[in-house]
């Protein structure tokens, strides 16, 4: 589809913003309540319910073949931590007073493959797995699933392959955990891909396919391969709801999470949640087991680099995966590998748009300084995509007539939870991060 852009400036002229590179921000007038949102999304709570479930009889199999599960019973789940020395930094630095508490979700830090892919695309592997083994009449949901350890699995696997479009970090999860269950495996990368992904995806018998071009080109290729062979199952990132539904399950694991710390949430306490936004499978199914957990007193923000900003260009525009970022001159060239994403998910942006309070754009210079900070204020060490969530209290507290809109006052924002999304980061080879710390210096 061909766009005139002057009509699309004249209609919506934030996408000049959006063009110029600049950093942007937009809050969604057209919220609405979870009740009144959710026939949009097709899923529920129940769907939410069926996958934690799912999770928990896969626990026994993935503490003995992943020994990094094992403290946690073989549940995939990440740290939450406070990081009170960055909120004073943020404060110094932007000269803005930042109510509330400072939250890191270390999404980056989940075992098996270090980001919050492991949530989704680990969960879609063992949903195939599970069906294909049940179908056959090798499993049982009432079986200890560490069966699936035994040869007489993986042989019966080894008959079947997946394949997947990807950045880096889904591809990442997926490769890791089929090719442990037995599968033939194939990972279409990007050009953005980062090598240390790719030589880490082989080191563990991955097929890696490469490509010169962007995501949309790995996965329409990955695509094709499935279609060529009936054995294959393809994981389409930009459509899949089971990948939705396993990033989902992070609502009720953080509510526990905050239960334990005594964080409440509800109108006097609202809880602000940034995540940062490629396809939008991952943000978008964390929000949704967000809002079916925390309901209307939880307000997600999507955030993206000014070079990929596809998710707020397709819900601003109401024209969602119909317009990329290309259309409109954006080169979707950016550092933060896994945000590197020209055109959104139909499904995720339609699905959720009147869920997301907001969304806001940083620009590659601005992640590698936050992520500088980070690790110098906290000692903790993200790749920069995950960094591209940190900006949201600054937005949120600058935004005067969301929070007026939204009845946001002194008070209510005192008692405010700010919860950043770390998604990356924790498998990054040494040598990789130090030489992020050394452009951070830049």
């Amino acid at each position: 589809m061909t766009f005139r852009i002057d009509l699309l400036i004249q209609q919506y002229p934030l996408v000049e913003e959006l063009i110029g590179l600049n950093e942007t921000s937009w809050f969604n007038p057209s919220i609405t309540s979870v009740e009144e949102a959710l026939p949009h999304v097709g899923l529920d709570a129940m769907d939410i319910r069926d996958a934690s479930e799912r999770l928990l009889r896969f626990a026994p199999y993935l503490a003995k073949a992943f020994p990094e599960t094992a403290p946690a019973q073989g549940i995939i789940e990440s740290e939450l931590v406070s990081i009170p020395a960055m909120k004073m930094e943020l404060e110094r630095r932007f000269n803005t007073s930042i109510a509330g508490h400072l939250l890191l979700k270390k999404d980056s830090h989940l075992p098996i493959s270090g980001s919050i892919k492991a949530r989704g695309g680990i969960y879609e592997v063992l949903t195939h797995a599970e069906r294909l083994a049940l179908d056959a009449g090798l499993l049982t949901k009432s079986d200890d699933y560490s069966l699936l350890l035994n040869e007489s699995f993986r042989q019966f696997f080894s008959q079947f392959s997946i394949a997947v479009g990807s950045t880096g970090n889904l591809g990442m999860s997926i490769g890791i955990i089929s090719a442990k269950l037995g599968f033939s495996v194939s990972v279409h990368m990007s050009a953005d891909a980062r090598q240390w992904k790719k030589d880490k995806l082989r080191d563990h018998g991955v097929n890696v396919v490469e490509y010169e071009q962007d995501y949309g080109v790995a996965v329409e290729q990955g695509r094709k391969e499935a279609e060529s062979d009936p054995n294959c199952f393809f994981i389409d990132d930009e459509n899949s709801q089971t990948l939705f539904l396993g990033y989902s399950v992070a609502g009720e694991r953080l509510k526990a999470q905050f239960d334990q710390l005594g964080i409440v949430v509800d109108e006097q306490h609202p809880l602000f949640v940034y995540l940062p936004c490629g396809v939008g499978g991952g943000p978008g199914g964390v929000a949704f087991g967000l809002k079916m957990v925390f309901g209307d007193h939880v307000h997600c923000i999507f955030a993206e680099p000014t070079h990929s900003p596809c998710m707020l260009l397709g819900v601003h525009t109401g024209l969602h995966d119909k317009i990329s970022v290309q259309d409109i001159g954006i080169d979707n060239i950016t550092a933060a590998d896994g945000l590197a994403v020209g055109r959104a998910s139909g499904f995720v942006g339609r699905a959720m748009e009147r869920m997301i309070d907001g969304y806001f754009t940083v620009t590659d210079e601005r992640m590698y300084q936050l992520l500088g900070q980070l690790n110098q204020h906290q000692n903790i060490q993200l790749e920069p995509s995950a960094l591209a969530g940190m900006m949201g209290p600054i937005v949120v507290t600058n935004n005067h007539e969301y929070r007026l809109r939204m009845k946001f006052d002194n008070s209510v924002m005192n008692n405010a939870t700010h919860l950043v999304w770390a998604t990356g980061g924790g498998m990054v080879p040494e040598q990789e991060m130090r030489s992020y710390l050394a452009k951070s210096q830049g």
